[in-house]
């Protein structure tokens, strides 16, 4: 393929957008450059979105942070990379008010009713984001793998296979988790 047509590709673009609005920022447990965690989860969407949005799922999957964590805007997205993207960055952007149980149910009911592409997208940032927490965050652990579990639930337009591999990551970390725990 040609690197003049590469680098002008919508995932590429999107890819080189997330790394500079990312630039300087870490995981939170491990950290690596955030860019690592996007990358994951633009990889997992290349290889479970492959249809006509699929270009737009990986695009969506480098910048499914950009607005939360960076404040990007929408009008700079939609500019940039075009109304479909705009509206799966929003989509999967945490942006409600108010406690975490609150946010977290409109998050859940924001996400209940986005396409699967979309859908499908946030499964791989759950799969992207399950093991570091688990593994360096003991007292958050139960919370996140709960609210993980209860979104996944909604989560009924995504990509069956990978849908399937969250859930079974949940179960298996719950399992492990709740044998470390003391009785």
């Amino acid at each position: 393929m040609d690197p003049l047509h590469i680098i002008q590709r919508l995932p590429f673009r999107a890819f080189v957008f997330a790394e500079r609005a990312h630039r300087g920022q870490l995981r939170r447990y491990t950290g690596e450059p955030y860019i690592v965690h996007c990358g994951e989860v633009a990889m997992t969407t290349a290889r479970y979105v492959i249809d006509d949005w699929s270009d737009i799922a990986v695009a969506v999957a480098w910048l499914h942070d950009v607005r939360e964590d960076c404040n990007v805007a929408d009008d700079e997205l939609c500019e940039e990379f075009g109304r479909e993207v705009a509206n799966g960055v929003h989509l999967l952007s945490d942006l409600e008010s108010g406690n975490r149980a609150l946010r977290k149910r409109l998050s859940r009911e924001r996400l209940s009713t986005a396409p699967g592409w979309v859908q499908t997208i946030k499964c791989a940032d759950l799969l992207s984001n399950l093991p570091s927490i688990v593994t360096y965050d003991r007292a958050f652990a139960p919370l996140y793998l709960r609210e993980a579990q209860l979104l996944l639930e909604v989560l009924t337009s995504a990509d069956r296979s990978l849908h399937h591999a969250v859930s079974a990551a949940i179960t298996s970390y719950a399992e492990h988790y709740s044998a470390l725990m003391p009785t």
